[in-house]
């Protein structure tokens, strides 16, 4: 198989480092952003300048994505697939993190994310195609106490890729958004931002966060399925990755769909006479 230009945020640890290793090791280039490039310094040993590009990149400042952005499509030539991992857990109930706290949040996970594809489509609508791949998240379909913040971002991000996707399926850009259940990575513990509880709530999210189980995802796997999605002749809209994934989904979902088809006969009371 011809191998592919990638770039990739935040790919310092956990998925991005994963899927940059994979990539690496196969033979892809890859444009790897990250806050701190000597994260890398053993890939770049082994592999490089010429297979892996290295920028100074924190998503949640517009302008710094944008330059990033273009200096690697003018430095790569095509990038055959964007990939929007950079991210963060924020742990808390909803009341319970400060306004900067929320605002950061959404800087990141949201508005860097955005930003990323916005700035990536006209490079690839001028090259003839590519791929955008959003890392979102079992909490992009399925909603849990004590990430209510973080579960917003996603579901943030699944609306922007549906309507996007419909956008862009005529110009040869495919989208997919990624839906990792839990994995073994560091971003429910060195990555995720706690919020100090509240007295209301001390009792209950302990409670709820001693429940959480080991993560049965395997990153390197993680990497490997995600290439495949990649390398697919007709990639698919949304890759579910786990069985705790496919379980919550699924569940949310029929929850979902059993309270619409419940109104079916009351929906009509609203239309015009």
């Amino acid at each position: 198989m011809t191998s592919k230009t990638w770039f990739i945020t935040g790919t310092s640890t956990g998925f991005g480092r994963a899927l940059t290793e994979a990539l690496l090791a196969r033979g892809d280039r890859v444009a790897a952003t990250l806050r701190r490039p000597a994260a890398l310094d053993d890939l770049a040993a082994a592999y490089g300048d010429d297979q892996l590009w290295r920028a100074v990149l924190d998503v949640s400042d517009p302008a710094r994505v944008r330059d990033v952005v273009n200096h690697a499509f003018a430095a790569l030539g095509r990038i055959d697939v964007v990939v929007s991992n950079a991210g963060y857990s924020l742990v808390g109930a909803a009341e319970e993190p400060t306004d900067e706290r929320v605002e950061r949040q959404l800087d990141t996970n949201v508005l860097g994310s955005m930003t990323l594809a916005r700035a990536a489509l006209p490079h690839l609508r001028a090259q003839g195609g590519g791929h955008l791949m959003q890392f979102s998240s079992i909490g992009g379909q399925a909603a849990f106490p004590f990430v209510s913040v973080y579960n917003a971002t996603k579901w943030a991000m699944e609306g922007f890729y549906e309507a996007l996707a419909q956008e862009v399926a005529g110009l040869g850009i495919a989208t997919t958004l990624i839906e990792p259940g839990g994995f073994r990575t560091d971003a429910n513990t060195r990555s995720a931002d706690a919020a100090p509880a509240l007295p209301a709530y001390a009792a209950l999210r302990e409670r709820m966060l001693a429940t959480f189980a080991e993560p049965l995802g395997d990153p390197a796997r993680l990497a490997t399925a995600v290439i495949a999605a990649a390398d697919a002749p007709r990639p698919p809209r949304r890759l579910l990755l786990g069985t705790d994934a496919y379980d919550a989904v699924h569940a949310s979902l029929t929850a979902r769909l059993r309270e619409v088809e419940a109104q079916k006969d009351s929906v009509s009371l609203t239309d015009v006479a």
